[in-house]
């Protein structure tokens, strides 16, 4: 395993992080792992050397975080990073359970940490943008968690590099907490990031924590095969993200002939992509095998010439941007 910093926090976190949307019950997804085969994943990756974890209240509401507390529990909690969200709803006869108000940040924040079973969650980020609440409500929230020692540090995902950097500003002016990482949509087939806010990203030195990036498993497999899997089949939200449009098949293609040529998988290629580039600083891999855990770190012994990366990304063109909603 390979390891960075995050961002200017000074910690310490695997290349790869796991994600655990797919930790949780398959009652809330068809595709979602029930518990025992979470944690046989979460446990081979603590084999591997990955050290960083992100999950949000959301997933399986709730399970994914309780899965996870649970699984950690057995392994010394300080070698750990543990990361979760907050914004979407909770539950459906408490309003309140959703968006970024002081009481929606403090009574969720409680319930993941009785979840997860931790006293303290090293990042907290905000799932979206809330346009009901004042940024600096939210920003004041997450200071006095921090300073309550309730959280370590605080980072975002998904919002326009203009509401970003505003938080930013606002922070500094009122000295408060301010978000030290970026979790946003990125991979080789949803390029728009590159645009704004992965620049204003590198400028800040805000850590960067693409998800998605194997574009929903479009990257991992022939554009005709897709549907063929259990989340194709099932996953609508698939078809909200335009994967297919501005060049996406031919990419597709074209990470299907690399892989053959280099000997690896799709998935391979479409990370090792990726990790080329230097203002990521840890990819979120989602999972639903053992076998794909291990590709997947194998991926960071992959290198890509210049001319395989300028291949890849050739036949990209813009699309609608995805993932803010």
């Amino acid at each position: 395993m390979e390891y960075t910093t995050l961002g200017e926090t000074g910690v310490t976190v695997s290349r790869l992080c796991l994600g655990c949307m797919s930790f949780g019950t398959s009652e809330w997804r068809e595709w979602v792992l029930e518990e025992e085969e979470s944690k046989e994943i979460i446990d081979r990756a603590i084999d591997l050397g990955i050290n960083f974890f992100d999950t949000a209240n959301m997933y399986s509401n709730g399970k994914s975080e309780r899965i996870l507390g649970d699984a950690l529990t057995g392994y010394d909690r300080d070698a750990q990073v543990v990361a979760t969200k907050v914004y979407h709803p909770m539950r459906e006869d408490d309003q309140n359970s959703s968006g970024l108000s002081r009481k929606a940040i403090e009574q969720e924040l409680s319930n993941s940490l009785d979840r997860l079973g931790m006293d303290t969650i090293d990042l907290y980020q905000i799932h979206r943008w809330d346009d009901e609440t004042p940024i600096e409500q939210t920003l004041r929230a997450l200071d006095d968690a921090v300073r309550r020692s309730q959280i370590r540090y605080v980072g975002a995902s998904s919002v326009w590099t203009h509401q970003f950097a505003a938080a930013l500003h606002t922070s500094d002016w009122l000295d408060l907490e301010r978000f030290v990482t970026m979790q946003n949509h990125y991979n080789l087939v949803y390029r728009e990031e590159e645009r704004e806010m992965l620049p204003f990203c590198d400028k800040k030195n805000v850590g960067v924590l693409p998800w998605s990036p194997l574009a929903r498993g479009y990257l991992t497999r022939p554009h005709e095969e897709i549907d063929a899997t259990t989340r194709g089949e099932t996953e609508e939200h698939m078809y909200e993200h335009p994967y297919r449009a501005g060049g996406g098949q031919e990419i597709n293609e074209r990470v299907a002939e690399i892989a053959a040529e280099e000997g690896a998988t799709m998935a391979q290629i479409a990370l090792a992509w990726l990790l080329h580039k230097e203002w990521v600083t840890t990819p979120i891999i989602g999972t639903t095998s053992v076998e794909h855990l291990e590709e997947a770190v194998a991926a960071l012994d992959i290198s890509l010439s210049d001319s395989d990366i300028t291949y890849l990304e050739e036949p990209y063109q813009p699309v609608p941007v995805s993932g803010h909603a």
